[in-house]
């Protein structure tokens, strides 16, 4: 499936309506920090934080698919105002149905994003397949894109934009943050 025509990749990005992401690997580095007296520790990309709000803002809609359970993640996507936010999932494919039942969408007008096996049975009928930078080797071979970006450092904003330029919202996007320096000086 790994085809990397930017032709097509854009196709695809350009009927995207929902881009969804795995957490662990790729909303975060991976890492799982256990404090003694304070829990988990999770680290995610200031990065990442801009390009979801961008596309909220602009109309399409992020979630969440995580196979593991963490309040920290909970509080992630309510101060981002992600509405989906589905973790412990035992079956992602199960859940990816729900997703798309609840939303009214085709699998072709949503994104996925991963970076282990975990994620295969969604990302192969995405409708725009992602993986990051630093996935497991194998899924390179069934994805549309690879980000640059490694999972945790900006590989979920790079995706973000993406489908932004596809959808011919990038210019627009561009402005606001220009026109806000300009009201500033």
């Amino acid at each position: 499936m790994a085809h990397f025509d930017k032709d097509i990749v854009y196709k695809r990005a350009s009927g995207i309506r929902l881009l969804l992401s795995d957490v662990d690997g790729v909303l975060t580095d991976g890492s799982i920090v256990y404090a003694e007296g304070i829990g988990e520790i999770k680290s995610f990309s200031v990065l990442d934080g801009l390009g979801i709000r961008l596309l909220i803002e602009n109309g399409i809609d992020f979630g969440i698919l995580s196979s593991r359970k963490s309040p920290l993640v909970e509080k992630r996507a309510s101060e981002l105002g992600i509405t989906i936010c589905i973790q412990g999932s035992k079956d992602k494919a199960a859940s990816f149905r729900q997703i798309l039942a609840d939303r009214r969408l085709t699998a072709e007008e949503v994104a996925y994003i991963g970076d282990d096996l975990v994620d295969m049975p969604v990302l192969m009928v995405s409708g725009l397949s992602v993986a990051v930078a630093n996935s497991h080797p194998v899924l390179k071979d069934y994805v549309h894109y690879i980000t640059e970006k490694r999972g945790g450092e900006g590989a979920v904003r790079e995706a973000a934009e993406l489908i932004l330029k596809a959808k011919g919202m990038w210019s627009r996007v561009l402005n606001k943050f220009v026109q806000l320096s300009s009201d500033n000086t």
